[in-house]
């Protein structure tokens, strides 16, 4: 199964076609390399976290949150998702500013932690739905 490290530009454009100001939770299904590639000696996970770190300032000072993260440690229901490592619950004010924010010149300095750890990654934007509440 392949799985990329970058959206498409078809992606970025699916994405954006949303022109709405709303908040976007972006769901990351992480899966990490058992030997980081870069020039330490570090578990993917390790050198992943060197990336989280300043990824969370940056988001936050952009008006970001980080909502949520949590240890996959089976899966219940279905299959397909050997290898899911990490979840990551990242709120952004906006898909503009996820495509701001990830295109910058900050996280791109930052990178080669976020490369050297992921063997993959799912990365799915989602909207609260109208009406619905998560107690109903």
């Amino acid at each position: 199964m392949q799985i990329d490290l970058y959206p498409s530009r078809e992606q970025i454009e699916t994405l954006l076609a949303d022109t709405s100001d709303d908040p976007v939770v972006m769901i990351n299904l992480l899966c990490f390399k058992g030997q980081s590639d870069g020039d330490d000696d570090l578990l993917g996970s390790e050198s992943y976290a060197r990336y989280a770190a300043p990824m969370r300032e940056i988001v936050e000072g952009q008006g970001g949150r980080f909502l949520w993260l949590g240890r996959v440690d089976s899966q219940v229901i279905g299959s397909g998702a050997d290898g899911v490592d990490m979840v990551a619950l990242v709120e952004y004010p906006s898909r503009k500013k996820f495509v701001e924010i990830a295109t910058s010149d900050a996280v791109r300095e930052i990178g080669s932690f976020r490369e050297g750890g992921l063997a993959g990654q799912w990365l799915l934007a989602s909207t609260t739905l109208g009406g619905i509440d998560a107690e109903g």
